[in-house]
């Protein structure tokens, strides 16, 4: 207690990033969710990770438009618009900025997937590898 000034701003901090974690979660999906959505919602899977990671195992069916072209290829998804879009990224943390693209562009039922990939496999949820 030599420093209350910095403890109070390392608890503000602490509180913040609590917060934060908690809006970023409540819009993504878990992998049993996403699993649910993919069967009885006709859901589909957008996979914004690079090429080798795609190649090297990715959810069947899903569609592969790389982060960084996203804003070039948003168009591709137009005859999904109406679907729910699970995105998916290697370990969650990006899929949340594709999601908040895909909302501005007019994709209102776009979620991650919690976890990314790394939460699938962990999963042993199947991959297709081509």
């Amino acid at each position: 207690m030599n420093h209350p000034l910095l403890v109070s701003a390392f608890v503000i901090l602490l509180v913040l990033v609590i917060i934060n974690e908690a809006k970023s979660s409540a819009q993504g999906v878990t992998a049993r969710e996403a699993i649910r959505l993919l069967n009885k919602d006709e859901a589909i899977v957008l996979d914004i990770r690079d090429r080798k990671d795609f190649a090297a195992g990715h959810i069947t069916g899903s569609v592969h438009i790389p982060m960084t072209n996203l804003d070039k290829r948003i168009d591709e998804l137009k005859k999904h618009e109406s679907k729910t879009i699970i995105v998916v990224c290697k370990m969650g943390n990006t899929a949340a900025a594709a999601v908040a693209k895909l909302n501005k562009a007019g994709y209102a039922q776009a979620v991650k997937l919690k976890g990314g990939m790394m939460q699938w496999q962990t999963e042993a949820l199947p991959l297709v590898k081509k």
